[in-house]
């Protein structure tokens, strides 16, 4: 049987650690003879989906699965309640219970998908990971006994001297009570997990660095103990110093129903070539020699722009979205193609429709329509002379397919069964025509 690795070499390797609280983590990951971790990563319930600045702490509770240990994944339904203060400018606005157990069955659904992907590397009748919510122990705890429990060890000093308060305490809002607390009770999960379910290491982002540490500390005062690690991972952010993980649109959502397979993959499929290694790095389990292989041949005359950003965008959509959604990505990025030879069906047109702007016109004013007028009508174009200018340097596709006469009009066949048009100006912008 071979050796098990080493989860926090392989992070380190990777770019995927920020932090760690205890230097004797490295050595405990390296001892053979230690047993598997129990590593737990928090995600509160304040959206239907988990967005791509979650997916972080979900691949590294991945390398700890692919390493021999145990993934808890912690669905904050009690301290979603309040809201982490961590990285915000401003309280962030309460849930309703309704809308709370949405999102929690939402991020359930979620956390449940990617972490079984690794399940089949422990046996049966142990899982590598489990899933749970911290609502499950804190319904049962009175405010008196909190205080007298765990707020009596707690010090102010300390709780204030921590970054994301101090940050809060400086702005014009200001901060809440609710949200002061909410470092002791994330602190509180850590000692709960740790004395009741045998969890030793909590990860997050770097942001998390408090939370985390507020956590250990409990339990060394608390239950006089050692054993307790923390692990902080960096923020997704981009060479240029930005947050990676907003588009246009808004976040990238992890769920299907809230951003197709075909949009998540081009968003990685468009990342620029100053960030594509790192995030191979980062966001895959592609081994290094194979990521070292595709940046040296970024490097080489005959490199065919985009073939890293292709892979980086194929494991990741495999990941997030199984391979029934990364072969509906491909499709649909196939068919969205200007000049692409796939046959293109009502289905696939519809399938990419909430993707791209969409326009009603019926049947009758489509037909023997000029393509420049449809141009237009479709909302493709503003004027029909930029319309003919483009149509001029062959850059106008219907169907797929280019228009090489300004004098073409609609005709029957061209209304893809009956019900759709793609038009297509250059290899971006697009509209889908539907035929009322």
């Amino acid at each position: 049987m071979g050796s098990t690795p080493n989860v926090v070499k392989i992070l380190e390797e990777r770019g995927l650690l920020e932090s760690i609280t205890n230097e004797n983590l490295r050595l405990v990951c390296s001892d053979q003879t230690a047993g598997p971790l129990k590593v737990y990563c928090g995600f509160d319930p304040t959206a239907e989906s988990l967005h791509l600045g979650n997916l972080l702490g979900l691949i590294v509770l991945s390398w700890f699965q692919r390493c021999g240990h145990i993934a808890v994944a912690l669905i904050g339904g009690a301290t979603g309640r309040i809201g982490d203060p961590s990285g915000k400018s401003q309280e962030r606005p309460e849930l309703d219970l309704e809308s709370l157990e949405k999102n929690i069955a939402g991020i359930m659904e979620i956390v449940n998908k990617i972490l079984s992907k690794n399940a089949n590397l422990g046996s049966e009748q142990n899982s590598n990971f489990v899933i749970l919510n911290n609502y499950d122990w804190w319904n049962e705890v009175r405010l008196l006994d909190f205080l007298k429990q765990v707020g009596r060890y707690a010090r102010v000093g300390s709780m204030m001297s921590k970054e994301s308060v101090k940050k809060r305490l400086e702005s014009e809002q200001g901060m809440s009570y609710t949200e002061f607390t909410y470092q002791l009770l994330q602190g509180y999960d850590f000692l709960y997990l740790f004395k009741n379910e045998g969890v030793n290491v909590q990860i997050g982002g770097s942001d998390q660095w408090g939370n985390i540490t507020a956590g250990t500390e409990l339990i060394r005062k608390i239950l006089q103990a050692e054993g307790a690690y923390g692990l902080t991972f960096p923020l997704l952010l981009k060479s240029d110093g930005t947050k990676f993980g907003k588009s246009e649109d808004g976040a990238i959502w992890l769920s299907p129903s809230m951003l197709s397979p075909y949009k998540f993959y081009q968003y990685f499929f468009s990342v620029p070539d100053a960030d594509v290694v790192r995030f191979l790095k980062i966001l895959t389990f592609l081994n290094m020699e194979e990521i070292n292989e595709l940046e040296s041949a970024m490097k080489k005359p005959g490199y065919v722009p985009n073939t890293a950003q292709r892979k980086l965008a194929e494991e990741i959509t495999r990941f997030v979205h199984g391979e029934d959604g990364l072969t509906e990505a491909l499709k649909a990025t196939e068919a969205l193609r200007p000049g692409s030879e796939t046959k293109l069906d009502w289905e696939t047109i519809e399938g990419i429709a909430e993707d791209v702007p969409s326009h009603s016109l019926p049947y009758t004013e489509v037909l023997n329509l000029s393509i420049v007028d449809l141009s237009v009508s479709s909302g493709l174009f503003e004027s029909k002379s930029a319309a003919r200018r483009l149509l001029k340097q062959g850059g106008i596709y219907l169907n797929n397919n280019r228009v090489d006469n300004e004098s073409k009009r609609i005709e029957a066949e061209d209304i893809v069964d009956g019900k759709v048009l793609l038009l297509s100006a250059g290899k971006k912008n697009k509209v889908v025509v539907r035929i009322s």
